[in-house]
């Protein structure tokens, strides 16, 4: 029975027993940044067995797609060298919202393996928590399960907790008898061993209690069933194997990798093992990728680049020494695009992705494997079996080698690494970098310091339409040092304890305008935040009349300008805008690398690894533009930080949040549901509605590195101006053109006319060139036996004279030519020799050679073809002669 069999089954089964069948969801956790990956089959409902969610229906039933390479559930180690781990497999699993409880589970999973999928009841076994009566008794009763294959077990195998606290309970495993072959042959061999004789098919989770902070466990009013069961062990079962990766879900691809490397699956355990971490390893890799992951050095990324480089290494292993992962894609996608759409709707970017980053990790490997080896063998010669830990940093610091890949080896290798020494090396370079950057700041930042501590918070008063306020001097800085007063001309830091001015962070630009003292004006040229809380006014001191200085403790007016402002926040909400609109029509996998926002333009970094079709970015601009006639309300709260999550707001990776966060949503509040057409946590200021932004334009649209694209956009009057630019260029276009509607049709015209012009200019020249080589026929000598011709034609391009040399060479058959022409001043020189002469009798470049030694010219060349020049335009008759003279004596 083949897999895509026993899952249809599976899902068939339960729906006839009234469940909903329900798609799997992405492998990136939605609103759980807790999680790396979606790593069981209850992922999704999460949130509805916390209470937090209404369930979608009372009974559901899914094949969900999981990877577990990371975090708590982490296989990656174990892939390859057992029978039965993986990091991509498909969970099979039953779910009951407040529904049945543990007899229609028991029953039902007992009828389905032996009736539906005819298992052999005597092979199979159960375990239950050790305090569980009423789940034994239903075994026993119920399901006629002997008493005596009944295992009672404790908390580690039998007892399921979502966390230190929230439901929980005890639950029920189904294991099948594989045979005493597989035994461990220990004595105390029985369910509950590691080894693969009693092998788990089914967990069954009674979720009936929910544990409090205390510890204590009380029931929950309507307790749920949360199973799940491999689908890739039920086929395996199904098709008679007792290894996983002798299925088909596994068997087609290591077939593939049979192909690519010439060895053979079951000749070699080493080559067994590296065969098998390279199908499971590929079936991740496409899968991430088609639910929009990419490669990189944080977070999620970089575990499914640690993947790809241990599949990457493997191959080595087997002799695949070029890309080949990229390769296998294509058999993952043929097996399982039908039960996953999501696979067959972006082959070439999963395929060109894969490729693209073996490439890279080929050249960081290549260098750093023979270093890995030298010490490899360094450690064994030595005696010592380990790396030491300098090395080892080494290593990784100057050649970019990944520390986990280098532990895989040398684990192969029967090496340990030095991990003390090298967290020993680590901290050392940190130290270096924080001495280095004191050493570059400690002008500038110890008084930023000094003031964070003797000065008041600033209070920031500039969010909404807050442009001006009242405020008092707490500090004026000028050079890195805090001074008592300046006077007109100084350029300072003005620290004030009340602003209106926006400090420069999260992307968005300090705010500039005046600040207004009794007979003095500050202008600020722009506003840091050097420390959190303390704002920094980057001000030029201008006399207006009366007051000579600014000092500590004035009273001063703030006036932030308010045109700037306004054109900031049109700005940052058109970056949501626009970072919603990339998630909606590219997909889920953009993630923000960076932006700025300034009153003139906004720019968004992503990650996104194809360049956007002209067709994409209309998209783009058209569904933000509608968002836009729509005047959406901007709602603007403050959150804790883990509410926000919660509510699904975006936060910017490795960006600092505190306790309680701002939380920036753009709604769409048509009919009675309201929507969230953006969500992110945010501190800068913006609009309060989208109609304020006016038209939006993209600019450009670029690389910035790779996997990541960069889009630079305006709004507003930034963008009319944008649009009235490339209208006057148009305009002077039409001008020249003398036409007054489509100047681009007339344009192709005249390109049209012009290549037919060329065309025409190319044949008169060939046709010119046809009878100036005839002309130089007339030169043509035999010396010794060789066809020999000496030329000179007037203002020809050296181009064109190379042509004509070859029609010479082509018309003679055998022998040699040099070509001369004066063009610009200057005089070239073209020699060919036939292929027949070349390097045996003549040498083109040598006899040009030798022509430079009589007349002053310069050049050379192969033994076929030599090109030079010649200064001195009245010796070109000399040099002609000279090589009739020079052919003759050279053979």
């Amino acid at each position: 029975m083949q897999s895509r069999e026993v899952r249809k089954r599976f899902i068939d089964f339960f729906v006839g027993k009234g469940h909903l069948s329900l798609p799997s969801s992405s492998l990136i956790p939605q609103k759980d940044p807790t999680l790396l990956f979606t790593n069981a089959g209850m992922v999704p409902f999460k949130s509805v067995f916390l209470g937090l969610e209404e369930p979608p229906a009372p009974r559901a039933v899914t094949s969900q797609k999981c990877v577990r390479a990371g975090g708590k559930h982490n296989d990656l180690e174990n892939v390859g060298r057992t029978t039965r781990h993986h990091t991509f497999f498909e969970m099979l699993g039953n779910f009951s919202f407040g529904d049945y409880f543990k007899r229609d589970a028991i029953v039902w999973a007992w009828e389905f393996l032996t009736r539906e999928m005819e298992l052999p009841p005597d092979k199979l076994w159960v375990t239950v928590y050790k305090d569980d009566d009423e789940a034994a008794r239903l075994w026993r009763d119920e399901a006629a399960v002997p008493a005596d294959r009944i295992v009672r077990l404790g908390d580690k195998d039998n007892f399921w907790s979502m966390g230190d606290t929230g439901p929980c309970g005890p639950c029920s495993e189904i294991l099948i008898d594989q045979g005493s072959d597989l035994s461990c042959g220990k004595k105390s061999c029985a369910v509950g061993c590691d080894c693969d004789r009693y092998l788990e098919l089914w967990n069954l989770v009674f979720m009936q209690y929910n544990r409090d902070e205390s510890g204590q466990l009380r029931q929950l009013p309507r307790p749920s069933i949360d199973t799940g069961m491999g689908l890739e062990r039920l086929s395996a079962v199904m098709q008679g194997k007792t290894n996983n990766f002798d299925a088909d879900s596994f068997r087609p691809i290591i077939k593939s990798v049979e192909n690519l490397c010439g060895k053979v699956y079951g000749a070699r355990d080493d080559h067994d093992v590296s065969l098998r971490v390279i199908a499971d390893h590929i079936r991740s890799l496409t899968f991430l990728l088609a639910d929009g992951l990419l490669p990189s050095n944080e977070g999620r990324g970089y575990v499914m680049r640690r993947i790809l480089r241990r599949a990457a290494r493997h191959g080595k292993m087997l002799g695949l020494d070029e890309p080949f992962l990229y390769r296998l894609a294509d058999d993952v996608i043929k097996l399982m695009g039908n039960s996953y759409p999501e696979l067959a709707e972006s082959p070439d970017r999963i395929i060109n992705i894969l490729k693209m980053e073996e490439e890279r990790f080929s050249s960081t490997l290549k260098h750093g494997l023979s270093i890995l080896d030298g010490l490899i063998d360094k450690s064994r010669k030595g005696g010592s079996g380990l790396i030491s830990g300098p090395e080892l940093f080494r290593l990784y610091d100057t050649y970019g080698f990944p520390l986990d890949l280098a532990e895989d080896i040398a684990l192969d290798a029967g090496i340990k690494l030095d991990h003390d020494g090298f967290k020993l090396e680590m901290e050392k370079q940190k130290k270096r970098a924080r001495a280095s950057w004191a050493g570059a700041d400690e002008a500038v930042a110890p008084v930023y310091r000094e003031l964070s501590k003797e000065t008041p918070k600033t209070e920031f008063l500039g969010y909404g339409k807050s442009f001006e306020a009242e405020a008092n001097v707490l500090a004026i800085v000028r050079d890195g040092r805090r001074i008592s007063a300046a006077v007109p001309g100084d350029k300072v830091e003005v620290f004030l304890d009340r602003t209106t001015f926006y400090g420069e962070s999260g992307g968005q630009v300090g705010d500039t305008g005046l600040i207004k003292a009794d007979g003095l004006l500050l202008r600020v040229l722009d506003t840091k935040k050097p420390l959190p809380n303390l704002y920094a006014h980057h001000v030029v001191v201008e006399k207006e009349k009366g007051m000579k200085k600014i000092s500590e403790g004035m009273p001063v007016t703030v006036c932030v300008d308010v045109e700037s402002r306004a054109a900031v926040m049109r700005n940052h909400t058109a970056t949501h805008l626009l970072q919603a609109a990339l998630k909606e029509i590219l997909g889920e996998h953009v993630k923000q690398a960076g932006s700025l926002v300034t009153p003139e333009k906004l720019r968004f970094d992503f990650t996104h690894f194809s360049q956007l079709s002209h067709y994409e970015l209309e998209r783009i601009e058209d569904w933000i533009n509608d968002r836009v006639l729509e005047n959406l309300p901007v709602s603007i709260e403050e959150m804790s930080i883990k509410d926000a999550m919660a509510a699904g707001a975006t936060a910017l990776f490795g960006e600092k949040y505190g306790d309680r966060v701002r939380v920036v949503s753009i709604l769409n509040t048509s009919g009675n549901k309201i929507e969230k057409k953006s969500s992110e946590l945010c501190g800068g200021t913006h609009v309060d509605a989208t109609g304020e932004i006016g038209l939006f334009k993209i600019i450009s649209d670029s690389s910035v590195a790779s996997g990541v694209r960069r889009i630079e956009a305006v709004t507003g009057r930034s963008a009319l101006l944008y649009v009235r630019k490339n209208e006057a260029e148009i305009n002077a276009v039409s001008e020249l053109l003398k036409v007054k509607n489509n100047p681009a049709q007339r344009l192709r015209s005249l390109l049209e006319d012009i290549k037919v012009k060329d065309k025409e200019l190319e044949a008169l020249k060939a046709r010119t060139s046809v009878s100036k080589v005839d002309g130089l026929m007339q030169g043509l000598r035999e010396i010794r036996g060789v066809k020999t011709l000496a030329g000179f034609v007037e203002g020809v391009e050296p181009k064109e004279l190379r042509g004509m040399v070859d029609s010479i060479r082509d018309k003679i058959k055998s022998g040699a030519v040099l070509v001369a022409s004066v063009s610009g001043g200057q005089a070239a020189l073209v020699c060919m020799v036939t292929k027949d002469l070349a390097g045996k009798k003549l040498h083109a470049g040598n006899l040009l050679k030798d022509l430079a030694a009589r007349v002053g010219a310069r050049g050379g060349g192969r033994p076929d073809m030599a090109q030079g020049g010649l200064k001195d335009v009245s010796r070109v008759q000399e040099a002609l002669e000279a090589f009739y003279d020079i052919v003759e004596k050279t053979l």
